[in-house]
Formats: C-alpha cells, structure tokens, sequence
C-alpha cells in the first residue's frame, strides 16, 4: 500500500493551480473535466504520480468557497531551507501565518503560509528529524 494523494476544494481552479506552480514549485501532472458532474480535477506534485504522492485540487463548478472544517490542520512540504523558502513565497504573493524559526518546544526550523483558499501550508527543513 502507498498513500496516492490528498484532495483539496478550491474556489478559482486556475488561481490554485497557479499558487502551487509559481509559488511552492510543483507541476501540474494532469487535469480533467467531468461535465456529467460538474467539477474539474487537477493533480499536481514533484514527480510521477506512480513515485510520488500528489495533490488533487478539486474544482466544483460554481462554487467559489468552502468553509475551513476544524479538524483540518495543513500540507506539510520539505524545503532545503525554511528561511529561503518562505522568503520566496511571500515574495511572489503568499501570505505568511508564521515566520521562519524553530518551533514551539523544538528546534525544527518551520515556517506556514496560506494557498489561496486558506489552506495553511508547512514548510518544514529537509534536516528534521522524523520520529
């Protein structure tokens, strides 16, 4: 078994598409429309979808907002280097929830900015330790 991706609802398909390829560097793998269904899927990420896990951003036509559930927390995404990282997307746009600098109770270096439907994205030092 692997994980294959996480979904997101977006508002503006083409806005979204355009934060997570200028802005955090991903590529868009693939896109589809389902007329019967009305909504349109686009997958995007940092490789093949049969290597990598994706992000599968989910247009429902007419729809321009979601609200944001509670129990949702955020993407996070390895970067070589937070500082670098998050200077970079807010220089092209991203708003920052949270500076670059070592977490709370730690010493991991993270920073979080937001996609343009509000959902809060991690930035997170290729040197964490994983436990």
């Amino acid at each position: 078994m692997r994980m294959l991706h996480t979904m997101l609802r977006v508002g503006d398909l083409q806005r979204s598409i355009d934060f997570y390829t200028q802005v955090m560097g991903m590529s868009l793998l693939r896109q589809k429309d389902y007329p019967k269904g009305e909504f349109t899927l686009a997958f995007l990420g940092y490789g093949d979808e049969s290597d990598h896990t994706v992000l599968e951003l989910t247009y429902n036509w007419g729809v321009s907002e979601y609200e944001m559930g509670t129990a949702y927390g955020h993407i996070a995404i390895e970067v070589a280097d937070v500082y670098e990282a998050a200077a970079t997307a807010k220089a092209k746009g991203a708003k920052i929830l949270r500076e670059a600098g070592p977490m709370n109770a730690g010493t991991t270096i993270i920073a979080f900015i937001e996609d343009p439907d509000g959902y809060p994205i991690e930035l997170i030092g290729a040197d964490h330790v994983r436990t």
